[in-house]
């Protein structure tokens, strides 16, 4: 089996951003040279979260609005009362555990299996930030 990780640097510009990082993916994947097994896209942060979804803007939209009204920005919440770096961010947190920091894609003939409308966001909650850092894992035969 073959085994090939390599990381994305992602740069945010807004505070929540949806970022298309398909065609990096795409890359990583034929770089591994794997015909048939599975790509991983695991976000190192814990404020951000990786999806597929249909790129479209106002889905984007829709997407943020939704989760902006399941997380609401302006409650006391508990780890805004001893922040780390100052950011009140509890609001970020919680929608990183709605959307979760990773997705799993097959490949077949050393190509990812997604359908024609499905894109893989890097989903920045807590930005703008410099460096964002993805890590993708290819495994396979």
């Amino acid at each position: 089996m073959k085994y090939f990780s390599k990381e994305i640097l992602v740069s945010t510009k807004k505070e929540f951003e949806f970022i298309d990082i398909t065609k990096q993916v795409e890359s990583i994947v034929r770089e591994s040279n794997v015909r048939y097994g599975m790509v991983n896209i695991f976000s190192t942060h814990t404020t951000t979260g990786v999806k597929v979804n249909e790129r479209c803007d106002q889905l984007q939209i829709d997407m943020e609005g939704f989760l902006k009204q399941m997380v609401l920005g302006n409650i006391q919440y508990k780890h805004n009362e001893n922040t780390i770096d100052g950011r009140m961010n509890a609001h970020s947190h919680l929608m990183a555990l709605i959307t979760g920091g990773s997705e799993t894609i097959p490949i077949n003939e050393s190509k990812m299996a997604i359908g024609s409308w499905q894109t893989i966001f890097f989903i920045e909650f807590d930005g703008p930030r410099e460096a964002r850092k993805i890590r993708v894992t290819v495994l396979g035969e």
